[in-house]
């Protein structure tokens, strides 16, 4: 379903205090309280990607929280958001979910203050989350500037291996170490990302890197170049794709990209797939300037969000667009 087409002939009354709406389909959505102090809100649920409930609970989790930090926010409330099934799932599975939810809010610092279920045949669980920022660390995805370096902090892949589970030909041990990576918290990337002033920022979650990339590029009115060999992810992800295994976002993903994005001759199109592969609490995708990117990523690195890593750059062009090609980047 495209909301954007759904929602485009609705208009709102505008407010002076709304610093960031949903125009440029930013991570969350940011009021000014102040002149140094803003309301950061964003509101996300998924469906199950793991049977352990305790541990679904915790990505969930993570995945909702993601938003904020992709703001350059802190987290401070949450609201449960519950579908559930009204028969054949025990009711201490659903307590674990919950329970789940709830530690990764407390590691957050972030406090759990109620929530609302719904009866549901497909089980969802997600969570509304209201934060704070300084207004001079927000970030958006509208302001990437030519010149910058972008830096992708966690692995891609995380669509096919989970629909790989589904369909019997991925181990439970794989699934569950994905899971993990995927219940860790963006909080460290977030916070390093405003101490370095990167320039704009978004977090990859279920349109995939190619997409979200692109919103970049299109909101912020630049080229943006991609190194396909530097893109960090699962070794299991291409297994996958060259197995058949496909979301069923990723056709959609790869329309709402279009031919907005062109892949150099050479790179095979088991890695051009994995561009469009839907993503759980993904990492943060951050624009920064070139004379600040490595010491972010050190920073990274030796607070340990060892995955991260240089994946592209940003480039002038008159028309938005995303070029995919082979080799390394240039320091």
């Amino acid at each position: 379903m495209d909301l954007a087409e759904i929602v485009k002939d609705i208009t709102q009354m505008p407010n002076e205090n709304v610093v960031v709406g949903f125009e440029t389909s930013d991570d969350g959505g940011v009021f000014r309280l102040t002149d140094d102090l803003n309301l950061v809100q964003t509101a996300d649920f998924i469906t199950p990607v793991i049977d352990d409930p305790f541990l679904f609970g915790k990505v969930a989790a993570a995945n909702s929280l993601s938003d904020i930090y992709a703001m350059g926010g802190r987290p401070l409330t949450a609201l449960n958001l519950c579908c559930f099934p009204s028969r054949g799932i025990d009711k201490q599975f659903l307590a674990e979910i919950l329970r789940g939810g709830l530690e990764t809010l407390n590691q957050a610092g972030a406090v759990l203050l109620g929530g609302h279920t719904v009866k549901d045949d497909e089980l969802k669980y997600g969570l509304a989350v209201t934060g704070i920022a300084k207004t001079s660390e927000i970030k958006r995805n509208s302001t990437a500037q030519a010149g910058d370096i972008l830096v992708l902090t966690k692995l891609i892949g995380t669509g096919v291996i989970v629909h790989g589970k589904k369909l019997g030909l991925i181990s439970d041990e794989i699934v569950r170490k994905v899971c993990l990576n995927m219940a860790r918290l963006n909080e460290v990337a977030s916070r390093l990302m405003v101490e370095y002033n990167a320039s704009a920022a978004t977090d990859i979650s279920g349109f995939g890197l190619a997409e979200h990339a692109w919103e970049v590029a299109r909101a912020s009115k630049v080229g943006i170049r991609l190194y396909a060999n530097e893109i960090p992810h699962y070794p299991e992800s291409l297994d996958m794709i060259a197995k058949g295994v496909r979301m069923g976002m990723t056709e959609s993903n790869q329309q709402a990209v279009g031919d907005n994005i062109e892949f150099e001759e050479g790179i095979s199109p088991v890695m051009q797939e994995l561009f469009f592969d839907p993503q759980t609490s993904g990492g943060l995708f951050i624009s920064i300037s070139k004379e600040r990117a490595e010491s972010l990523l050190n920073a990274l690195h030796q607070q340990g969000v060892k995955e991260a890593k240089i994946i592209g750059e940003v480039f002038g062009s008159e028309k938005p667009k995303i070029e995919v090609v082979g080799g390394k980047i240039k320091n």
